[in-house]
Protein backbone atom coordinates (compact mmCIF):
# COMPACT_ATOMS: atom_id res chain seq x y z
CA UNK A 1 0.00 0.00 0.00
CA UNK A 2 1.58 3.62 -0.74
CA UNK A 3 2.04 5.61 2.29
CA UNK A 4 0.25 8.86 2.01
CA UNK A 5 2.85 12.06 2.34
CA UNK A 6 1.25 14.18 5.76
CA UNK A 7 3.98 16.89 4.15
CA UNK A 8 5.40 17.37 0.66
CA UNK A 9 8.13 20.02 -0.23
CA UNK A 10 8.36 21.07 -3.83
CA UNK A 11 11.38 22.94 -4.52
CA UNK A 12 10.99 25.64 -1.86
CA UNK A 13 13.16 28.42 -2.37
CA UNK A 14 13.65 31.38 0.29
CA UNK A 15 15.28 34.71 -0.62
CA UNK A 16 16.08 37.45 1.46
CA UNK A 17 16.18 41.21 0.53
CA UNK A 18 19.83 42.28 2.45
CA UNK A 19 19.91 46.38 2.26
CA UNK A 20 22.95 48.63 3.67
CA UNK A 21 20.49 51.39 4.03
CA UNK A 22 17.24 52.46 5.35
CA UNK A 23 16.57 54.56 2.59
CA UNK A 24 17.09 51.76 0.36
CA UNK A 25 14.40 49.22 1.92
CA UNK A 26 11.88 52.43 2.16
CA UNK A 27 12.28 53.26 -1.67
CA UNK A 28 12.48 49.17 -2.87
CA UNK A 29 9.05 49.10 -1.20
CA UNK A 30 7.50 52.44 -2.34
CA UNK A 31 8.57 51.38 -5.94
CA UNK A 32 10.59 54.62 -6.23
CA UNK A 33 13.94 52.99 -8.09
CA UNK A 34 14.32 50.88 -11.14
CA UNK A 35 17.88 50.00 -10.03
CA UNK A 36 18.39 47.02 -7.82
CA UNK A 37 19.38 48.33 -4.36
CA UNK A 38 19.75 45.30 -2.24
CA UNK A 39 21.94 42.02 -2.28
CA UNK A 40 20.03 38.43 -2.25
CA UNK A 41 20.52 35.79 0.27
CA UNK A 42 19.36 32.71 -0.02
CA UNK A 43 18.21 30.99 3.29
CA UNK A 44 16.85 27.77 0.89
CA UNK A 45 17.46 26.68 -2.30
CA UNK A 46 15.16 24.37 -4.45
CA UNK A 47 14.29 22.24 -1.61
CA UNK A 48 12.61 18.96 -2.45
CA UNK A 49 11.33 16.45 0.07
CA UNK A 50 7.95 14.11 1.56
CA UNK A 51 7.51 13.17 4.53
CA UNK A 52 4.92 10.36 5.16
CA UNK A 53 2.30 9.80 7.80
CA UNK A 54 3.82 8.29 10.82
CA UNK A 55 7.45 9.05 10.10
CA UNK A 56 9.77 10.64 12.93
CA UNK A 57 11.74 13.06 10.12
CA UNK A 58 15.00 14.78 11.66
CA UNK A 59 16.79 18.23 10.11
CA UNK A 60 20.14 18.42 10.81
CA UNK A 61 22.62 20.59 9.53
CA UNK A 62 25.17 23.28 10.27
CA UNK A 63 23.92 27.19 12.13
CA UNK A 64 22.71 29.30 8.89
CA UNK A 65 22.07 25.86 6.84
CA UNK A 66 17.89 26.53 6.84
CA UNK A 67 16.61 24.00 9.39
CA UNK A 68 14.64 26.64 11.01
CA UNK A 69 13.31 28.93 8.17
CA UNK A 70 12.00 25.92 6.62
CA UNK A 71 9.93 24.57 9.70
CA UNK A 72 8.82 28.70 9.61
CA UNK A 73 7.23 27.97 5.90
CA UNK A 74 6.00 24.32 6.72
CA UNK A 75 3.75 25.55 9.96
CA UNK A 76 2.62 29.06 7.65
CA UNK A 77 4.59 31.90 9.78
CA UNK A 78 6.97 32.73 6.58
CA UNK A 79 6.01 32.85 3.22
CA UNK A 80 8.04 31.06 0.59
CA UNK A 81 9.95 33.03 -2.30
CA UNK A 82 8.73 30.02 -5.07
CA UNK A 83 8.28 26.50 -4.66
CA UNK A 84 5.28 24.92 -2.62
CA UNK A 85 4.22 23.22 1.00
CA UNK A 86 1.67 20.88 1.06
CA UNK A 87 0.49 19.90 4.69
CA UNK A 88 -2.37 17.09 5.47
CA UNK A 89 -2.96 17.05 8.97
CA UNK A 90 -3.54 19.09 12.12
CA UNK A 91 -0.14 20.90 13.01
CA UNK A 92 1.19 21.61 16.50
CA UNK A 93 4.64 23.43 16.63
CA UNK A 94 7.58 24.30 19.04
CA UNK A 95 9.72 26.26 16.98
CA UNK A 96 11.00 29.07 19.57
CA UNK A 97 10.97 29.39 22.91
CA UNK A 98 8.13 31.95 23.54
CA UNK A 99 6.38 31.84 20.33
CA UNK A 100 3.23 32.49 20.50
CA UNK A 101 2.86 33.42 24.09
CA UNK A 102 1.74 36.93 25.84
CA UNK A 103 4.74 37.97 28.27
CA UNK A 104 1.70 39.70 30.42
CA UNK A 105 -0.51 37.11 30.38
CA UNK A 106 -0.48 33.91 33.54
CA UNK A 107 0.27 30.18 31.96
CA UNK A 108 -3.20 30.23 32.05
CA UNK A 109 -4.18 32.47 30.07
CA UNK A 110 -1.46 31.41 27.68
CA UNK A 111 -2.49 28.16 27.05
CA UNK A 112 -6.02 29.28 26.47
CA UNK A 113 -4.71 31.93 23.55
CA UNK A 114 -2.48 29.59 22.06
CA UNK A 115 -5.69 26.53 22.24
CA UNK A 116 -7.56 29.70 20.21
CA UNK A 117 -4.94 29.65 17.85
CA UNK A 118 -4.66 26.58 16.84
CA UNK A 119 -8.72 26.42 16.94
CA UNK A 120 -9.99 24.78 19.86
CA UNK A 121 -12.83 26.18 21.80
CA UNK A 122 -12.75 27.07 25.64
CA UNK A 123 -14.70 23.77 26.11
CA UNK A 124 -12.05 22.02 23.96
CA UNK A 125 -9.30 23.35 25.91
CA UNK A 126 -10.51 22.81 29.49
CA UNK A 127 -11.07 19.04 28.71
CA UNK A 128 -7.08 18.66 27.81
CA UNK A 129 -6.43 21.59 30.34
CA UNK A 130 -5.43 19.05 33.49
CA UNK A 131 -2.88 17.02 30.78
CA UNK A 132 -1.41 20.17 30.43
CA UNK A 133 -0.73 21.18 33.39
CA UNK A 134 0.15 17.48 34.46
CA UNK A 135 2.82 17.39 31.90
CA UNK A 136 4.30 21.00 32.47
CA UNK A 137 4.48 20.49 36.39
CA UNK A 138 5.39 24.04 37.05
CA UNK A 139 3.02 24.13 40.05
CA UNK A 140 1.47 27.20 41.11
CA UNK A 141 3.21 29.25 38.72
CA UNK A 142 1.00 28.41 35.76
CA UNK A 143 -0.89 31.11 37.54
CA UNK A 144 2.10 34.01 37.44
CA UNK A 145 2.84 36.01 34.22
CA UNK A 146 5.23 33.94 32.31
CA UNK A 147 7.18 36.99 31.95
CA UNK A 148 8.48 35.76 35.59
CA UNK A 149 9.43 32.47 34.60
CA UNK A 150 13.03 30.79 33.82
CA UNK A 151 14.00 29.38 30.72
CA UNK A 152 12.96 25.55 31.85
CA UNK A 153 9.56 26.61 32.89
CA UNK A 154 8.79 28.41 30.11
CA UNK A 155 10.17 25.57 27.49
CA UNK A 156 7.99 23.30 30.19
CA UNK A 157 4.90 24.98 29.93
CA UNK A 158 4.69 25.82 25.74
CA UNK A 159 6.04 22.05 25.06
CA UNK A 160 2.94 20.66 27.30
CA UNK A 161 0.86 22.88 25.23
CA UNK A 162 2.17 21.90 22.35
CA UNK A 163 1.92 17.71 22.46
CA UNK A 164 -1.30 18.23 24.37
CA UNK A 165 -3.86 19.03 21.54
CA UNK A 166 -3.86 15.68 19.98
CA UNK A 167 -2.11 17.27 16.85
CA UNK A 168 -1.50 14.89 13.89
CA UNK A 169 1.95 16.45 13.15
CA UNK A 170 4.29 17.83 15.91
CA UNK A 171 7.01 20.01 14.74
CA UNK A 172 9.71 20.74 17.30
CA UNK A 173 12.61 22.87 16.82
CA UNK A 174 15.76 22.73 19.35
CA UNK A 175 12.74 23.62 22.38
CA UNK A 176 14.14 20.63 24.01
CA UNK A 177 17.86 21.75 24.79
CA UNK A 178 16.84 24.38 28.03
CA UNK A 179 14.91 21.45 29.59
CA UNK A 180 16.54 19.67 32.62
CA UNK A 181 17.04 15.92 32.22
CA UNK A 182 13.95 14.89 34.06
CA UNK A 183 11.83 17.12 31.80
CA UNK A 184 13.13 15.86 28.42
CA UNK A 185 13.25 11.85 29.28
CA UNK A 186 9.18 12.72 29.62
CA UNK A 187 9.51 14.45 26.46
CA UNK A 188 11.30 11.50 24.80
CA UNK A 189 8.88 9.30 25.97
CA UNK A 190 6.00 11.23 24.27
CA UNK A 191 7.55 10.80 20.77
CA UNK A 192 7.66 7.48 21.32
CA UNK A 193 4.23 7.09 22.63
CA UNK A 194 3.30 9.13 19.01
CA UNK A 195 5.44 7.02 16.91
CA UNK A 196 3.33 4.17 18.36
CA UNK A 197 0.19 5.92 17.72
CA UNK A 198 0.72 6.72 14.21
CA UNK A 199 1.16 10.82 14.36
CA UNK A 200 3.89 12.63 12.06
CA UNK A 201 7.06 14.43 13.87
CA UNK A 202 9.33 16.69 12.50
CA UNK A 203 12.30 17.28 15.09
CA UNK A 204 15.29 19.76 14.13
CA UNK A 205 18.34 18.99 16.65
CA UNK A 206 21.85 18.93 17.13
CA UNK A 207 21.68 16.45 19.20
CA UNK A 208 22.68 13.45 16.98
CA UNK A 209 22.16 10.88 19.21
CA UNK A 210 18.81 11.77 19.86
CA UNK A 211 18.19 12.03 15.91
CA UNK A 212 19.89 8.71 15.45
CA UNK A 213 17.32 7.06 18.30
CA UNK A 214 14.13 8.32 17.61
CA UNK A 215 14.13 9.26 13.72
CA UNK A 216 13.49 6.82 11.12
CA UNK A 217 14.87 9.46 8.01
CA UNK A 218 17.06 12.55 8.40
CA UNK A 219 17.37 15.37 6.25
CA UNK A 220 20.49 16.85 5.55
CA UNK A 221 20.46 20.79 4.96
CA UNK A 222 24.08 22.87 4.19
CA UNK A 223 23.64 26.43 3.50
CA UNK A 224 20.45 26.33 2.59
CA UNK A 225 20.42 23.35 -0.15
CA UNK A 226 19.42 19.55 0.53
CA UNK A 227 22.96 17.84 1.05
CA UNK A 228 21.04 14.29 2.11
CA UNK A 229 18.30 12.78 2.73
CA UNK A 230 18.67 8.82 3.94
CA UNK A 231 19.05 6.57 6.86
CA UNK A 232 20.28 8.63 10.29
CA UNK A 233 23.64 6.73 10.23
CA UNK A 234 24.69 7.84 6.89
CA UNK A 235 23.56 11.35 7.47
CA UNK A 236 25.07 11.72 10.50
CA UNK A 237 28.02 10.86 9.35
CA UNK A 238 27.82 13.10 5.81
CA UNK A 239 27.18 15.67 8.64
CA UNK A 240 30.19 15.08 10.31
CA UNK A 241 31.99 15.41 7.26
CA UNK A 242 30.68 19.13 6.28
CA UNK A 243 31.40 20.49 9.74
CA UNK A 244 35.05 19.58 8.48
CA UNK A 245 34.82 20.88 5.02
CA UNK A 246 34.82 17.12 3.74
CA UNK A 247 31.44 17.09 2.18
CA UNK A 248 30.57 16.01 -1.25
CA UNK A 249 31.15 19.17 -3.13
CA UNK A 250 34.51 19.76 -0.97
CA UNK A 251 37.04 20.63 -3.42
CA UNK A 252 39.59 18.28 -1.92
CA UNK A 253 40.67 15.52 -4.35
CA UNK A 254 37.96 12.37 -4.01
CA UNK A 255 39.39 9.76 -1.63
CA UNK A 256 39.50 6.11 -2.09
CA UNK A 257 36.61 3.92 -1.10
CA UNK A 258 37.12 1.86 2.00
CA UNK A 259 39.10 -1.08 1.00
CA UNK A 260 40.86 0.57 -1.85
CA UNK A 261 44.20 2.30 -2.48
CA UNK A 262 46.40 3.01 0.82
CA UNK A 263 44.21 2.46 3.52
CA UNK A 264 43.22 -1.22 2.76
CA UNK A 265 44.42 -3.50 5.41
CA UNK A 266 44.28 -6.63 3.60
CA UNK A 267 46.73 -5.52 0.84
CA UNK A 268 49.32 -3.70 3.39
CA UNK A 269 48.86 -7.46 5.31
CA UNK A 270 49.73 -9.74 2.39
CA UNK A 271 52.64 -8.48 0.80
CA UNK A 272 54.70 -11.28 0.17
CA UNK A 273 57.54 -9.24 -1.48
CA UNK A 274 57.85 -6.27 0.89
CA UNK A 275 57.76 -3.68 -1.38
CA UNK A 276 53.45 -2.88 -1.23
CA UNK A 277 53.42 -0.11 -3.16
CA UNK A 278 51.07 1.89 -0.90
CA UNK A 279 52.92 1.94 2.06
CA UNK A 280 56.35 0.79 1.30
CA UNK A 281 56.16 -1.42 4.80
CA UNK A 282 56.95 -4.89 5.37
CA UNK A 283 54.89 -5.94 8.77
CA UNK A 284 55.67 -8.76 10.46
CA UNK A 285 53.45 -8.57 13.37
CA UNK A 286 50.83 -11.21 14.04
CA UNK A 287 47.81 -8.63 14.48
CA UNK A 288 48.55 -6.44 11.41
CA UNK A 289 45.57 -6.33 8.84
CA UNK A 290 44.02 -9.31 10.62
CA UNK A 291 40.71 -7.46 11.13
CA UNK A 292 38.20 -6.92 7.75
CA UNK A 293 37.11 -4.10 6.60
CA UNK A 294 33.33 -3.08 6.06
CA UNK A 295 32.99 -2.70 2.30
CA UNK A 296 30.86 0.30 3.69
CA UNK A 297 32.91 2.11 5.73
CA UNK A 298 33.19 6.18 5.27
CA UNK A 299 36.84 7.31 4.51
CA UNK A 300 37.97 10.64 4.68
CA UNK A 301 40.66 13.35 5.65
CA UNK A 302 43.41 15.39 3.61
CA UNK A 303 45.47 12.61 4.19
CA UNK A 304 48.59 14.21 5.84
CA UNK A 305 48.48 11.28 8.17
CA UNK A 306 47.24 7.65 7.29
CA UNK A 307 45.38 5.03 9.18
CA UNK A 308 47.08 1.73 7.69
CA UNK A 309 45.55 -0.97 9.60
CA UNK A 310 44.06 -2.03 12.64
CA UNK A 311 42.75 -5.27 14.48
CA UNK A 312 40.62 -6.41 17.35
CA UNK A 313 42.58 -8.20 19.92
CA UNK A 314 41.20 -10.87 22.54
CA UNK A 315 42.33 -11.12 26.18
CA UNK A 316 44.95 -13.35 24.65
CA UNK A 317 46.18 -11.50 21.94
CA UNK A 318 44.28 -13.21 19.40
CA UNK A 319 42.72 -11.39 16.91
CA UNK A 320 38.69 -11.84 16.41
CA UNK A 321 36.01 -9.35 16.46
CA UNK A 322 33.90 -11.81 18.60
CA UNK A 323 34.10 -11.09 22.31
CA UNK A 324 33.23 -12.39 24.92
CA UNK A 325 31.33 -9.45 27.29
CA UNK A 326 33.22 -8.86 30.72
CA UNK A 327 36.80 -9.93 29.35
CA UNK A 328 39.48 -7.68 28.89
CA UNK A 329 39.96 -6.51 24.44
CA UNK A 330 42.48 -4.67 22.78
CA UNK A 331 41.80 -2.57 19.74
CA UNK A 332 45.63 -1.19 17.89
CA UNK A 333 45.63 0.84 15.45
CA UNK A 334 48.65 1.69 12.82
CA UNK A 335 49.60 5.43 11.23
CA UNK A 336 51.78 7.01 9.28
CA UNK A 337 52.43 10.46 8.89
CA UNK A 338 53.43 11.98 5.66
CA UNK A 339 53.98 15.11 6.87
CA UNK A 340 55.24 16.60 10.27
CA UNK A 341 52.31 16.91 12.67
CA UNK A 342 52.75 18.70 16.24
CA UNK A 343 49.41 17.66 17.93
CA UNK A 344 47.89 13.96 16.44
CA UNK A 345 45.36 12.79 18.04
CA UNK A 346 44.04 9.63 17.85
CA UNK A 347 40.56 7.93 18.57
CA UNK A 348 38.02 5.66 18.22
CA UNK A 349 34.64 4.76 18.38
CA UNK A 350 31.61 2.07 19.07
CA UNK A 351 28.35 2.56 17.80
CA UNK A 352 25.34 0.26 17.28
CA UNK A 353 23.47 -0.47 13.90
CA UNK A 354 21.45 2.51 13.79
CA UNK A 355 24.22 4.67 14.55
CA UNK A 356 24.26 5.91 17.75
CA UNK A 357 27.60 6.25 19.33
CA UNK A 358 27.81 4.52 22.46
CA UNK A 359 31.21 4.77 23.84
CA UNK A 360 34.73 5.52 22.73
CA UNK A 361 37.75 7.54 23.70
CA UNK A 362 41.19 9.92 22.01
CA UNK A 363 44.44 10.37 23.11
CA UNK A 364 43.52 13.77 24.60
CA UNK A 365 40.90 12.76 26.61
CA UNK A 366 42.89 10.18 28.37
CA UNK A 367 45.56 12.78 28.54
CA UNK A 368 48.30 10.72 26.32
CA UNK A 369 51.11 12.72 26.23
CA UNK A 370 51.71 12.85 21.96
CA UNK A 371 55.06 14.18 20.96
CA UNK A 372 55.21 15.85 17.29
CA UNK A 373 55.64 13.29 14.45
CA UNK A 374 57.85 13.77 12.00
CA UNK A 375 57.41 12.97 8.39
CA UNK A 376 57.61 9.12 7.74
CA UNK A 377 57.18 7.98 11.04
CA UNK A 378 54.81 5.65 11.72
CA UNK A 379 52.90 4.77 15.06
CA UNK A 380 51.09 1.57 16.91
CA UNK A 381 48.59 2.69 18.80
CA UNK A 382 46.77 0.39 21.47
CA UNK A 383 43.42 0.78 23.36
CA UNK A 384 43.00 -1.88 26.04
CA UNK A 385 39.81 -1.70 27.60
CA UNK A 386 37.21 -4.14 29.73
CA UNK A 387 33.63 -5.24 27.40
CA UNK A 388 30.81 -4.22 29.67
CA UNK A 389 28.25 -3.38 26.67
CA UNK A 390 25.10 -5.70 26.48
CA UNK A 391 25.39 -8.47 23.63
CA UNK A 392 25.09 -7.70 20.77
CA UNK A 393 26.81 -6.24 17.28
CA UNK A 394 28.28 -3.01 17.13
CA UNK A 395 30.48 -0.67 14.41
CA UNK A 396 33.85 0.16 15.79
CA UNK A 397 35.42 4.09 13.77
CA UNK A 398 38.58 5.20 14.21
CA UNK A 399 39.98 8.73 13.85
CA UNK A 400 43.44 10.35 13.52
CA UNK A 401 43.07 14.31 14.06
CA UNK A 402 44.64 16.98 15.76
CA UNK A 403 45.07 20.76 16.15
CA UNK A 404 47.47 23.25 13.66
CA UNK A 405 47.29 26.43 14.39
CA UNK A 406 44.72 26.28 16.39
CA UNK A 407 42.19 24.92 13.96
CA UNK A 408 40.83 21.37 14.06
CA UNK A 409 41.98 18.96 11.32
CA UNK A 410 40.70 15.93 9.74
CA UNK A 411 44.09 14.11 8.74
CA UNK A 412 41.86 10.22 8.13
CA UNK A 413 38.91 8.80 9.70
CA UNK A 414 37.55 5.30 9.04
CA UNK A 415 33.65 5.38 10.04
CA UNK A 416 32.12 1.59 10.55
CA UNK A 417 35.23 0.31 9.58
CA UNK A 418 34.70 -3.09 11.18
CA UNK A 419 32.30 -4.80 13.26
CA UNK A 420 32.19 -5.85 16.97
CA UNK A 421 30.35 -8.96 18.03
CA UNK A 422 29.47 -9.04 22.16
CA UNK A 423 28.70 -12.17 23.02
CA UNK A 424 26.67 -12.02 26.75
CA UNK A 425 24.85 -14.74 28.62
CA UNK A 426 23.72 -11.99 30.39
CA UNK A 427 22.10 -8.66 29.18
CA UNK A 428 21.00 -5.80 31.58
CA UNK A 429 19.08 -2.53 30.75
CA UNK A 430 20.59 0.28 27.86
CA UNK A 431 23.86 -0.09 26.63
CA UNK A 432 26.32 -1.65 29.07
CA UNK A 433 26.45 -3.55 32.29
CA UNK A 434 27.21 -1.97 35.98
CA UNK A 435 28.42 -5.14 36.81
CA UNK A 436 26.15 -4.19 40.19
CA UNK A 437 26.27 -6.48 43.24
CA UNK A 438 23.20 -6.95 44.77
CA UNK A 439 22.56 -8.43 48.10
CA UNK A 440 19.30 -8.83 49.53
CA UNK A 441 18.84 -8.89 53.23
CA UNK A 442 15.80 -10.21 55.02
CA UNK A 443 14.52 -8.94 58.19
CA UNK A 444 12.02 -10.46 60.45
CA UNK A 445 10.16 -8.27 62.17
CA UNK A 446 7.37 -10.77 63.77
CA UNK A 447 7.51 -10.54 67.35
CA UNK A 448 7.03 -13.49 69.63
Amino acid sequence: MEKQAAIRVDHLTKMYKLYDRISDRLRDSLGLTKKKCYREHYALTDINFSVDRGETIGIIGTNGAGKSTILKIITGVLSPTSGSVTVDGRISALLELGAGFNMEYTGIENVYLNGTMMGFTDAEIDARLQGILDFADIGDFVYQPVKTYSSGMFVRLAFAVAINIDPEILIVDEALSVGDAFFQAKCYRKFEEFKKEGKTILFVSHDLSSISKYCDRVILLDHGRLAGNGSPKDMVDLYKRLLVHQGPDSSAEPLPKAGEGSADPAALAGGGNGNDAASGIREGSAWFGTTQMNPGALEYGDRRAEILAFSVLDQRGLPTTTIEKGSSFTIKVKVRFHEDIDEPIFAFTIKDMRGTEITGTNTMFEKTEILPRKKGETDTVSYTQKADLQGGEYLISFGLTGYQGGEFVVYHRLYDACSLTIVSVKNTVGFYDMNSEITVERENDQEG
